[in-house]
């Protein structure tokens, strides 16, 4: 049993965008509409009472425990064993390589200290597509690809080419996106690539050789010294700027995290037969890959188990399938599926652009909920100019498809929140000591937020804060209050951080 505190739980659906909901046209709503509606939303609200996500954080807590323990898939040790002590200094080298986009920047320090107003920033970056062209280069084809785009940010930089001529070669960190089997921070075989990369044929390679022969055929002085995945960045981005920095989350078309955790908290077996640092090390910077846990402690709806019956990999992120800005939008849309079967929504004839499953995309979502005109004359142009409708959805139609869009994203709030809120709590459960957990005579623990929909979707974050207090004001246990910040850019940055943590031997 869940022990909560006996504070009246306060209700969460009444979150609101620029105030209220307005809900002008729900009285021209027809019955199946208004039923339907209903329905919906009593769906989408189970556990959002801040009681039952308090005990929702609780549930996944535990879940966080038994996986630090045991899985060979989740809660994985990095080889980030601490964090930037803010005094890091120097410029360097910063790969991002994702699925879908290359940046390579030049990344400036300067110390958290210093009088710079920005005292961790981006001097100079380009950034490059990564289409189905680039994907079926062959070989060795996509590293070479890889260094010649290196070697052009570079020539636009004069200091960085100086360096370049000098024997000592250019540090460079990576932010690589995809599964590697990490050997040490600058090391690691390749595991996989994805659909549609013809170079995983190099599965089993290590990585920092592929990318260091890469740069030497081009004639690049470059040296790689770390590699780290997107959650570890987004850890080290943040707390070089804020010692208060324990956690990150990413949560954008997906959702992940990263946390700093002592090493006791992992079963030794997770740490293989690796060597660790000469000097000693108590922590460890954990990728939680988050979006994998939750199969049983979040309630669904019946438009949720569709999508995960039919999608490529049920059951295997179920988080990510309730939260992520990649299905948010096609929930919605299997709604609108439903009521324009069922209910009359749309007059009864789904534009055929919405029968593409994943049509509908958290933009929109975005762009409809934040509509504030009463009349929604925005939303209705935007919809039909989208989506070739042959003419304007009625308001009754747009009111209904912008109160589903609100349920969506309230339940993506409230169980972001709880998830996040459980993370948090690993650190007092990890040290099992308060006075040590307090030993750092901060306050509060600050959590970097990177990804378009903690940082753009309308009033994210800042709900999602509300809920982080609401959470802590009636849980007995906890300690510290929990801090969101923002974390942009966190990927190409954190790689410019630990290239320096690595350099500067911290």
């Amino acid at each position: 049993m869940v022990a909560v505190s006996s504070l009246k739980p306060k209700p969460i659906w009444n979150m609101t965008v620029s105030g209220t909901l307005d809900d002008t046209g729900s009285s021209h709503y027809n019955s199946k509409m208004d039923t339907l509606l209903k329905e919906a939303q009593g769906l989408f609200r189970q556990q959002l009472q801040v009681d039952s996500l308090l005990a929702l954080s609780k549930n996944l807590q535990v879940e966080f425990q038994d996986r630090l323990q045991s899985s060979t898939q989740c809660m994985l040790p990095s080889h980030n064993y601490t964090l930037p002590t803010g005094q890091e200094q120097g410029t360097y080298l910063a790969l991002e390589v994702g699925g879908s986009t290359l940046r390579v920047a030049l990344v400036d320090l300067d110390g958290r200290n210093s009088m710079k107003e920005q005292p961790l920033r981006i001097r100079r970056i380009i950034t490059s597509a990564i289409d189905n062209r680039i994907r079926d280069l062959r070989g060795l084809a996509f590293f070479d690809w890889i260094a010649a785009k290196t070697g052009e940010m570079l020539s636009a930089d004069k200091e960085a080419m100086d360096h370049a001529q000098l024997r000592e070669p250019l540090p460079m960190g990576i932010a690589w996106a995809f599964p590697i089997d990490q050997t040490s921070i600058r090391s690691g075989d390749i595991i996989g690539m994805g659909k549609g990369f013809h170079c995983s044929i190099y599965k089993g390679h290590d990585l920092g050789d592929l990318i260091t022969e890469a740069c030497q055929r081009a004639n690049l002085n470059i040296r790689l010294d770390s590699i780290v995945n997107d959650s570890s960045a987004a850890v080290l981005s943040r707390a070089y700027l804020d010692p208060a920095t324990r956690l990150a989350v990413i949560l954008g078309t997906g959702i992940n995290a990263g946390i700093h955790l002592q090493m006791s908290s992992l079963h030794a077996s997770k740490f293989g037969s690796r060597e660790f640092p000469s000097t000693p090390t108590s922590h460890v910077l954990v990728n939680t890959e988050l979006s994998l846990f939750g199969k049983h402690a979040f309630a669904t709806t019946r438009w949720d188990d569709h999508l995960n019956a039919t999608h490529m990999l049920p059951d295997y992120q179920p988080m990510e399938y309730l939260i992520a800005g990649g299905y948010m939008g096609e929930i919605v849309r299997l709604v609108m599926v439903e009521a324009t079967a069922t209910s009359g929504l749309l007059s009864g004839r789904l534009p055929p652009a919405l029968a593409i499953p994943y049509s509908l995309d958290t933009r929109t979502l975005a762009a409809i909920e934040a509509d504030t005109y009463p009349s929604l004359s925005p939303s209705c142009t935007l919809f039909q100019e989208k989506y070739a409708l042959p003419s304007p959805p009625s308001p009754a139609d747009m009111h209904f498809i912008r109160q589903i869009i609100f349920a969506v994203s309230t339940r993506s709030r409230c169980y972001f929140s709880a998830a996040v809120y459980a993370l948090s709590s690993l650190l007092h459960e990890a040290r099992g000591d308060s006075d040590a957990e307090d030993s750092d005579g901060l306050d509060h623990i600050s959590i970097g937020c990177d990804g378009s929909v903690i940082n753009k979707y309308p009033g994210y974050m800042q709900e999602c804060q509300r809920l982080l207090d609401q959470l802590a004001e009636i849980d007995p246990e906890r300690r510290k209050r929990v801090v969101l910040e923002s974390a942009g850019e966190s990927a190409v940055l954190g790689a410019g951080v630990a290239v320096a943590m690595a350099n500067m031997g911290t």
